[in-house]
């Protein structure tokens, strides 16, 4: 623009600035800056525009999760206050309240909704310590059921000991779903929350996402460790399913799409936005038969594993160099990929524009 201005100002001061001629071309050099300046405008102002959906997308993604960390807290109170009167609770504690099978209780999800399921793993089921753990935490759920109840997003809450007892609201057929031989404490679920991952013991949510062990397919989770004085009593999750997140931010959108860890690992996206960037469809992973693998993680689906060179070059660039917009070249890519960050979980919100051309 400056060799536009500077043009303007020589003709200005030419001697036969007053010649009609002169004067024509002064305004066509006017009408020229005029069209280039609003042409720059109107760029600037379609890009704001074109995130303001995806913007508004994240902020509304955040808002809702942060609001599961009240929800947290609640549960958190709740169970500290069952441990501090657990002599007082014990005694007059309802202990027909459920009925066992080889260390699973026997209501199912077609039975009464104010349960839970229960689940004592390995061979500890006649331990008096173990049993008294789930007198004690009968007084959950309740608050399990009035947390799922009031969010709307959850897909379970949960909790599971260090003597290996797991509740889970709403029930399911846990029976058929894991395996009583597993030791809990092995997931990430339970060791996010301990110690060594979590020395400020408070509640923290796990970035990467994995298969839920009772079958409700991809997950995320927010945990929070319980403390009996120094000891790890028990570590509370709440989850959320990739699938809801899927269909509750991203489905409804016009745009397409795509959320992605910080290690390139799809969370959810649009069928158009996967398929522009050569990745197979995600589809939600649900047990059919019992679990027995200690851990459960998402890696086929990755922007470094696209067989699409120009997209591997964007997740190098976004998620490793930290730019916000990637523009493509290949004639079988999309044009341009935008980029904003989901601070929360350290994930990216992809919007594709543009189609294979």
């Amino acid at each position: 623009m400056k060799w536009v201005l500077r043009s303007v100002q020589k003709l200005i001061s030419c001697k036969q600035f007053y010649s009609a001629h002169a004067r024509e071309l002064l305004f066509l050099w006017i009408l020229f800056l005029g069209q280039f300046l609003s042409a720059c405008t109107t760029h600037s102002t379609i890009e704001q525009e074109d995130l303001s959906s995806a913007s508004a997308i994240v902020e509304q993604m955040e808002a809702d999760l942060s609001g599961l960390e009240v929800q947290m807290l609640y549960l958190k109170n709740h169970f500290d206050f069952l441990i501090s009167h657990r002599d007082s609770i014990l005694e007059i504690a309802d202990k027909t309240k459920y009925k066992f099978r080889d260390g699973y209780s026997t209501n199912g999800p077609q039975d009464d909704l104010s349960l839970s399921s229960v689940v004592i793993f390995i061979d500890n089921f006649d331990s008096k310590s173990v049993m008294n753990q789930v007198y004690l935490s009968n007084g959950m759920d309740s608050v399990f059921r009035k947390v799922y109840k009031d969010s709307g997003i959850i897909s379970q809450v949960y909790f599971n000991t260090s003597k290996q007892l797991s509740r889970v609201y709403p029930a399911y057929d846990a029976s058929l779903l894991l395996d009583r031989k597993i030791d809990v404490t092995n997931y990430n679920f339970y060791y996010e929350g301990d110690l060594a991952h979590n020395p400020s013991k408070g509640m923290k949510w796990i970035p990467t996402i994995y298969v839920d062990p009772a079958g409700r397919g991809y997950i995320l989770s927010l945990v929070q460790p319980i403390y009996d004085g120094e000891e790890l009593f028990a570590v509370l999750g709440i989850d959320v399913t990739v699938n809801e997140i899927s269909s509750r931010y991203l489905s409804p959108a016009e745009e397409e799409l795509l959320i992605t860890t910080n290690d390139g690992t799809v969370v959810g996206g649009k069928a158009e936005a996967m398929e522009a960037l050569s990745l197979p469809p995600l589809r939600n992973h649900v047990y059919l038969e019992t679990v027995r693998k200690d851990k459960f993680r998402v890696e086929a689906l990755n922007l470094f594993k696209s067989k699409n060179r120009e997209v591997r070059e964007m997740a190098e660039s976004i998620l490793c160099k930290g730019e916000d917009k990637f523009i493509f070249h290949n004639e079988f890519s999309p044009q341009k990929i935008a980029a904003l960050k989901i601070e929360k979980f350290d994930w990216y919100l992809l919007q594709i524009k543009g189609q294979s051309r």
